[in-house]
């Protein structure tokens, strides 16, 4: 079962509204050909003569079906998945006045029977097609058009095949509502499916801006630590090779000199990429509440603090922070999220980060990010549990035990 419904939860909120409104688009083909095309083959129904009423039926289903899949193509190019399908528009808005021309010269002529027949038709046609056309326009200034155009060329044309003024003056009013109704419809949906999907690009793009943020801090500070001392190692070989060829035995000691300045690099590197230098763990759940509540989620963030923590669980800690807003942001579709640290005055250090939205499956291989902060705890004796625990929640769990309570449990 879950690999029947799998299909539909594991995708975001924008693939989700862009499959119903398809589906509500395949569904006005026929909803066309059941409220209208039906129309003149009831008409039809006590004649003697099928032949112009079976004509319009295929007509009025070849006109459903250029509609069905215009509004396809047109949304595929409001997700910016293909061109603006400009000649389908021209051809299909061609193919409805066409159509209607022909429907109001048949009623003109007096081939049609049924005075109800040339009316249904004739705004079956105009509002399906006025809907399809505002689908492949952007500007609300230019979709506002459609209708009274349509509803105004129709009644012309009335006018023109010599039909009286009153039934004119009904095709203008008729078509104009019902016109209005389409448009507004089809343009709202396209409006709405575009903005969902640029909500998502905007939320990819913050959680990447978000990891390239992390990347520049990095670089900034292994700039700031390795800068200075790269240059001094390099002054003093120099140095150095100077006095030795001078055979100088201060040579010797700047040697000294650069050995332990390397020394010192190398354990403030380690200070960096481990953290050690950004360890106010407050600041870290303050960023991931403003950076997930700026996503559009509700974050809720619950501090506890019993005691004051230890620099080193602090950065821990942060880091198990940064990491699970990042996946939060990049991963599921999440709407509200919940990050939970608990510090007693004794006992062991828990932080809990639980979102909706989760996929059933991951999206793609996994990466080394849950794996670093194992390393990163177990140094602490610190664990991390990660997955699904239902309903579509993900939960991360990390757990750093209370080392000063350990020692006087084992003096004890």
């Amino acid at each position: 079962m879950s690999k029947l419904t799998g299909w539909w939860k594991n995708r975001s909120s924008a693939g989700k509204l862009e499959i119903y409104t398809r589906w509500s688009f395949h569904l006005f083909v026929l909803l066309e050909i059941v409220s209208f095309g039906l129309v003149p083959v009831a008409a039809a129904a006590g004649t003697s003569s099928a032949l112009v009423p079976g004509t319009l039926f295929v007509v009025l289903c070849a006109h459903a079906v250029l509609c069905g899949v215009l509004n396809s193509r047109a949304l595929d190019w409001v997700v910016g998945r293909r061109e603006r399908p400009v000649r389908l528009a021209v051809f299909m808005a061609a193919a409805t006045g066409a159509a209607t021309l022909a429907v109001l010269a048949l009623q003109a002529a007096g081939r049609l029977g049924d005075p109800s027949t040339a009316p249904a038709l004739v705004l079956g046609l105009t509002c399906f097609g006025s809907g399809s056309l505002v689908m492949c326009l952007r500007s609300v200034r230019r979709m506002r058009y459609v209708p009274p155009a349509a509803a105004a060329g129709t009644s012309l044309a009335a006018l023109a095949l010599g039909l009286p003024a009153g039934e004119a003056v009904g095709y203008l009013v008729g078509i104009l509502l019902g016109s209005l109704f389409f448009s507004f419809t089809s343009g709202f949906s396209a409006w709405l499916l575009n903005t969902v999907y640029e909500l998502d690009r905007s939320r990819e793009v913050q959680a990447r801006l978000a990891v390239a943020e992390e990347r520049l801090r990095f670089g900034r500070d292994l700039h700031d630590v390795m800068g200075r001392n790269l240059a001094v190692i390099a002054l003093k070989s120099e140095l150095a090779v100077q006095l030795a060829r001078r055979e100088r035995p201060e040579a010797v000691e700047q040697m000294i000199e650069v050995q332990r300045i390397a020394q010192e690099s190398q354990r403030e590197v380690r200070d960096v990429v481990r953290g050690y230098r950004e360890a106010d763990l407050a600041v870290e759940l303050e960023g991931a509440r403003g950076v997930l509540s700026a996503a559009g989620m509700d974050c809720r963030v619950d501090f506890r603090p019993g005691r004051e923590l230890p620099s080193e669980v602090q950065s821990a800690l942060g880091w198990v922070v940064r990491e699970a807003t990042t996946n939060v942001l990049r991963h599921g579709d999440a709407h509200r999220c919940l990050i939970r640290l608990t510090a007693p005055e004794t006992g062991s250090v828990t932080l809990v980060v639980e979102n909706d939205g989760a996929p059933d499956a991951p999206a793609g291989p996994p990466g080394s990010g849950l794996a670093g902060l194992r390393e990163r705890l177990a140094a602490l004796d610190g664990t991390l549990q990660a997955g699904l625990v239902g309903d579509g929640r993900f939960r991360l769990l990390a757990e750093i035990p209370d080392r000063e309570s350990q020692r006087l449990e084992v003096r004890a």
